[in-house]
């Protein structure tokens, strides 16, 4: 009866690890994801937000946000995120650049959790991020000389 056995531990050994060092792998992996997504779109929303700040209108300030926050995604190998800007100012909602505003930079994506599959057309499963910064705009800003 013992002759029978005889190997048995080393195969239930080896099942046990595979089946409990899949599922930590792939939940090492998954929060390693996340992780590296959450750091690309703090560094996105505070780049974007001092850019912003520093250009001279609204639309340049978009337009320099957004370049700021594709060079934060390509620093951390994130840059097929897709992310969604808004960008709000206080006191002044139509113009951001206007005497003592506040500009705040929301960013947020979704991060496509690894090796599952979309599922009864729910889509792929994901972890939703989101990030933002505020950036007072000076009290004291640099105007064009009124002779020229």
């Amino acid at each position: 009866m013992r002759r029978g056995q005889r190997g048995s531990a080393l195969v239930e050994f080896s099942w046990l690890a595979i089946l409990l060092m899949i599922p930590a792998l792939w939940l090492v992996l998954a929060v390693f994801d996340v992780q590296r997504a959450s750091f690309a779109l703090a560094t996105a929303a505070r780049s974007a937000g001092r850019a912003y700040a520093l250009a001279d209108t609204d639309a340049a300030g978009r337009a320099r946000a957004t370049e700021a926050i594709r060079i934060a995604l390509l620093d951390q190998h994130a840059e097929d995120a897709a992310i969604d800007l808004e960008v709000s100012c206080t006191p002044y909602p139509h113009d951001c650049h206007a005497g003592t505003s506040i500009v705040t930079v929301r960013l947020s994506t979704a991060v496509a959790l690894p090796w599952l599959p979309a599922s009864f057309g729910l889509g792929t499963p994901s972890f939703a991020l989101d990030a933002s910064h505020t950036v007072p705009i000076g009290q004291f800003q640099e105007i064009a000389d009124a002779s020229e």
